[in-house]
């Protein structure tokens, strides 16, 4: 049996709302930072207070995805900032229903599910949309932006569950 190894990366958008707390709270640590130089002692507490928001709403607007696909098997990192990753999800082909692009016909007897959707995505609709909606197990709909040549391995390996239109 030969093994297909796939790898693709992906940068999701952020949000508009991250990137202004975001810049906000880096405002804030700088003017109250210049506070405690000139001898206000309780510019500290918001310093530190907004140094460390404006680190944590960082690692959280500052995304990537990483999808790894080998052997039938498809694992979903997320990457915080370039420096922190964790694993989000493995998935089988086996158990997946279909994938296909997020407006196929394909997918037109499954848009009635009550299904619990994960977005690991890019985040934004181009034109022409690119992204993928993977029915997994009856219970998820999962979001994807993988490569082309990722669909092109999957569909070898699936040949009656991915679908390319």
């Amino acid at each position: 049996m030969s093994d297909a190894y796939v790898e693709c990366l992906v940068k999701a958008k952020s949000s508009v709302m991250a990137v202004f707390c975001k810049f906000l709270l880096l405002a804030i640590a700088v003017i109250s930072f210049f506070g405690i130089l000139i001898g206000i002692s309780l510019a500290i507490i918001p310093c530190l207070l907004a140094s460390v928001g404006a680190y944590f709403v960082n690692m959280y607007a500052d995304l990537e995805y990483e999808y790894l696909y080998l052997d039938k098997e498809l694992v979903v990192d997320k990457i915080m900032a370039k420096s922190k990753r964790k694993r989000m999800a493995t998935y089988t082909l086996d158990r997946m229903e279909i994938l296909a692009p997020i407006k196929s016909y394909h997918l037109d007897n499954y848009k009635n599910r009550n299904v619990k959707e994960k977005d690991y995505s890019i985040g934004q609709v181009l034109q022409p949309d690119l992204r993928y909606a993977m029915y997994y197990e009856g219970g998820e709909k999962i979001i994807l932006s993988p490569s082309p040549e990722m669909i092109k391995i999957m569909k070898s390996a699936a040949p009656r569950k991915v679908f390319s239109d």
